[in-house]
């Protein structure tokens, strides 16, 4: 990488490294450094009255203040941030008697990592720090990071573009400290959720991420190739059928935190691969679960929060038991006025033509009323409740409802007017569950491009029996969002799917070339700014001399500068372009 590639503060932090192993300092040191204290810790902790406690701590320098022969600096470790005192007369002796004026003072950046050792006291401000007897560099960071210095000398973090977020979460983590505390929520749900299952006894198991066949949902699918095998293989939609192999097999309870992959659209609400948490325990129904998610979701949110209460918006949700229960015909009654039931295909097309809704050819029943549902109905449903009782087009690898066989016995938790679980009372009977298939089929046929696959392995589990089972399907990263407030599904993940970058576009040489600016300038001028040809046209050349002038000075690029009125020709030249 040339010199001129960089920006001068990434220049200036590499002239450092290089002064660093001058003084014979490693700034990426291999050895072990003993950490025994964090940041939060110490603060808790600490009692005016005790001794003088020493401390081992280690973290990122993050802002200082020079103040002659000492200095007060901010350092941020895992757990948050805390003052340190340093001095010349404690860090200074012997071989380190350049540590403090040239190291220090001079060769530190903000980003770097170094280590403390000293002990802890409170400064005559009130403020808990800790007092420097040792300091050594642990790694030296040749970025800068995105903070701002104000004219007062507080310095204030500023990274908030969501995109930039994304792309580079590991600036958001060190800049945003609010950010880190929803992945640390994050996995305390995934914790308390498996606390919950495993006190009743259930397993945790794995399953297939390669599947030959993407059962156990309706959605598009990602496919790749195995060249040892020849054959296409699918990201897996879900681990439902998986996981009801298991239940035939003899457990009579499992679950897994899936990850899961759907080519779809992403938006701020889906990602194209997601976590879905799937259970299913044999000898229970639809009914069991629901006061099982009941009762699972008020222990989570009471462990991670202390409360079943959660602020999202200008709602606020409450997740104690027990949650309110209505059909779907039902709900879609309450907000079009239209009852549904017993509609063919044809009149479905009608009520959606009615409402405003859009449709095409490929969508058979159960896609139509999904979509009346999730258009008119789904958004109103803020608290949690369960929409249950499903028509049967709609649930392929559902149980016929016991008393009425043009429904299925199935539930969805809507919270937030967004799907949050999804459950069915397991259809176990193999030549209906064959039948059903087999409809999948015929819809994709007709276009429909997430219909289910026929799998027939899956036929041959359930023909060997598999008990009455309740199956449930648990959306994390939405529970994620829920529980911490955010609205946009790429905050609850750590590296969302992003488009590619786009790449800064610039024009090819022989362009500049072309209006009679030499070769060797081409590279500076884009360092410089000027990109495009085009953006060299009203450009004052007196202005453009100066930069470039300076700009071979600073990078001793050696070259010979051009003549004043050499560059106002390449600026008329330039307005000259069309």
């Amino acid at each position: 990488m040339h010199n001129f590639d960089l920006s001068e503060q990434e220049i200036i932090r590499r002239q450092s490294l290089d002064e660093l192993r001058k003084l014979g300092i490693e700034p990426y040191p291999a050895e072990l450094y003993e950490v025994n204290a964090y940041s939060i810790d110490i603060k808790n902790e600490f009692k005016d009255d005790e001794e003088k406690r020493q401390v081992s701590i280690a973290g990122r320098l993050m802002s200082r203040r020079i103040m002659g022969k000492a200095s007060f600096v901010e350092l941020q470790d895992a757990k948050g941030r805390i003052q340190v005192y340093v001095t010349r007369d404690d860090i200074c002796s012997g071989e380190n008697k350049d540590l403090y004026n040239v190291v220090f003072r001079k060769l530190l950046d903000i980003g770097d990592f170094i280590g403390v050792t000293g002990y802890v006291f409170r400064t005559q401000t009130g403020e808990i720090s800790v007092h420097a007897q040792s300091l050594k560099v642990l790694a030296k960071s040749l970025r800068p990071l995105p903070i701002v210095k104000m004219k007062d000398g507080v310095v204030y973090d500023k990274f908030n573009d969501p995109e930039q977020r994304y792309r580079q979460r590991y600036v958001d983590l060190i800049v945003n400290e609010d950010v880190k505390d929803i992945f640390i929520k994050r996995t305390k749900i995934f914790n308390a959720m498996r606390d919950f299952f495993n006190q009743h006894g259930y397993l945790e198991v794995d399953t297939p991420v390669l599947q030959s066949i993407p059962g156990g949902a309706s959605a598009r699918p990602f496919i790749t190739h195995h060249n040892a095998l020849d054959i296409d293989l699918y990201l897996r939609i879900a681990n439902e059928l998986y996981l009801k192999r298991l239940i035939v097999g003899g457990f009579d309870g499992v679950y897994e935190f899936s990850r899961d992959f759907r080519n779809e659209g992403m938006d701020r609400t889906h990602n194209p691969e997601f976590t879905v948490l799937e259970i299913y325990v044999a000898y229970k129904d639809y009914k069991w679960m629901m006061e099982f998610v009941e009762q699972m979701l008020e222990y989570v949110t009471m462990q991670v929060l202390g409360t079943t209460k959660v602020k999202v918006g200008e709602n606020v949700i409450d997740f104690k038991a027990p949650y309110k229960r209505i059909t779907m015909i039902d709900a879609i009654k309450e907000y079009t006025g239209i009852d549904i039931t017993g509609m063919s295909e044809e009149q479905l097309r009608k009520v959606c033509e009615q409402l405003g809704i859009e449709q095409d050819e490929t969508m058979g029943k159960g896609k139509l009323i999904d979509k009346i549902f999730g258009e008119k109905s789904e958004p109103h449903f803020i608290q949690p409740t369960f929409i249950i009782d499903y028509p049967i087009e709609m649930s392929p690898l559902c149980k016929r409802h016991r008393n009425n066989p043009e429904l299925t016995e199935r539930f969805e938790l809507i919270v937030n007017g967004k799907e949050l679980a999804n459950a069915y009372s397991e259809l176990n009977d193999p030549i209906d569950q064959r039948e059903r298939f087999e409809e999948q089929l015929r819809l994709s046929e007709k276009g429909d491009d997430e219909a289910m696959f026929i799998d027939q392995d899956f036929l041959r589990a359930l023909e060997y029996g598999m008990p009455p089972t309740a199956g449930m399907g648990i959306g994390m990263d939405r529970l994620t969002m829920l529980l911490t407030g955010q609205t946009a599904i790429q905050e609850v993940l750590l590296f969302p799917q992003m488009r590619p970058e786009k790449p800064l576009k610039k024009d090819t040489p022989d362009k500049y070339m072309a209006i009679g600016i030499p070769e060797e300038w081409v590279s500076v001028l884009q360092k410089v700014g000027y990109n495009e040809v085009k953006s060299l046209k009203n450009v004052n050349p007196n202005k453009l001399y100066q930069e470039l002038c300076e700009f071979n000075k600073k990078f001793k690029l050696e070259l010979n500068n051009p003549a004043l009125e050499e560059v106002k020709t390449w600026v008329v030249n330039a307005e000259k372009l069309s």
